[in-house]
């Protein structure tokens, strides 16, 4: 009772931010009508049903759809999104044979999800497990996998209030987890429903790494041997250290920045901070010359950051110090050393990337150059790749658990 409660209040409140909130009238308004789309599912298809949170779940999801269609292309792929700005990056693009927004988690919108899909797989990507949806599918006979899973003690699944969240587990017939921490976690509180198979994310950034997208601005403004520092999804407090260092000459070096958030405030703001010579993405792609002593370009437009990596030495990736780190894998499909913020202890790639010499936190000014110095100065692109390679194969662990 109390968490259905609490989720008639959450839906309240966002229909009520709704009112004022660009992002909270998305998510109402996308959820609009759901129950009013004609979708005909023919019978000799399985539907397969992936949820992802947002961006980051869809990718580490991918593959492992992509595996599912190479197994039997009569697979029906089912994509579901909670986070507006996952499902309106993805929708043009999804490899779901259809995608659309979870529908609140009420019992009855569960229940008729479930009944209108018939799914016969569910797999939820890495976390934010929906108590009404989990019970539906276990009611219908569908089968229920959490995929690329991560579990730390002091999740609410393993407090003593949380009866209803410990029982949530024993419904999955399965995780696949990221790593042998959460499979401790997992093993100390009696649950034995897990393998060890890593992150799918690792196999889906490798194989974009291979495809062959040029960015003509990219290739003519990069100078021979010249080195390129990528600032990857920065946040303000990133923007304020980095920006610091590259007004002061001690970052000489190229810099492609691009922000989490490119809404035109946010741009102007490092417009206003920036006292080199800078020019915006999408001013060159409309047709403004591209100056050669430009040594900040801004990227202020979204899609185009995954490839941009291809053209840097070494990387930055803002969120570590408040909102959540971002996606450090991406840089390094491309061979390059991240640096990121101090606030990185759910993400437990950062400690595998720190552990293998690749990655490194900081938290102040002077860390950060220090940092940027030492991977500046020497040849980490082999090293990086070698790491990323021995990462890959999860995909083939989950698939063989299904053969």
């Amino acid at each position: 009772m109390l968490y259905n409660l609490g989720i008639y209040l959450y839906g309240g409140l966002i229909r009520l931010a709704s009112l004022w909130n660009k992002k909270a009238k998305k998510w109402v308004e996308g959820r609009a009508g759901f129950w009013n789309q004609n979708l005909e599912i023919p019978n000799d298809r399985k539907v397969i049903w992936f949820h992802c949170a947002s961006m980051g779940e869809y990718d580490q999801g991918l593959p492992v759809m992509q595996a599912f269609k190479e197994a039997d292309p009569k697979n029906f792929i089912l994509v579901t999104f909670f986070s507006p700005s996952g499902y309106e990056a993805l929708i043009s693009k999804s490899i779901g044979d259809h995608t659309c927004y979870l529908p609140l988690d009420t019992p009855r919108n569960a229940k008729k999800f479930i009944e209108k899909f018939h799914p016969t797989k569910a797999f939820f990507v890495k976390y934010e497990y929906w108590l009404n949806f989990i019970d539906a599918c276990t009611k219908n006979g569908c089968k229920l996998y959490g995929l690329s899973a991560l579990f730390r003690d002091d999740q609410r699944f393993f407090k003593w209030y949380a009866g209803r969240f410990k029982s949530m587990i024993k419904k999955f017939d399965h995780f696949f987890l990221q790593n042998e921490t959460s499979a401790s976690v997992l093993r100390s509180n009696g649950y034995e429903n897990f393998t060890i198979s890593g992150d799918t994310r690792y196999d889906r950034v490798i194989l974009r790494a291979k495809e062959d997208r040029s960015n003509e601005i990219f290739e003519k403004w990069s100078r021979v041997d010249s080195k390129i520092l990528v600032i990857g999804s920065s946040w303000p407090k990133d923007e304020q250290l980095l920006i610091s260092l590259i007004n002061k000459k001690q970052i000489e070096e190229l810099v492609i920045l691009a922000p989490h958030e490119v809404n035109t405030e946010h741009i102007s703001s490092i417009e206003k901070q920036l006292s080199v010579p800078y020019q915006k993405y999408t001013d060159l792609e409309n047709g403004v010359e591209l100056k050669m002593d430009t040594q900040v370009i801004i990227l202020n437009c979204i899609g185009v950051l995954a490839y941009a990596y291809k053209y840097g030495s070494i990387a930055y990736v803002g969120g570590a110090f408040g909102t959540g780190l971002h996606n450090i894998l991406e840089p390094a499909s491309f061979g390059l050393p991240v640096i990121f913020g101090p606030q990185h202890s759910k993400f437990p790639e950062a400690d595998d990337f720190i552990e293998a010499g690749i990655g490194s936190s900081i938290q102040t000014s002077t860390e950060l150059l220090s940092v940027y110095n030492r991977f500046k100065d020497s040849d980490f692109e082999e090293e990086v790749l070698s790491f990323m390679k021995r990462k890959s194969g999860a995909t083939d662990e989950v698939m063989s658990y299904f053969k």
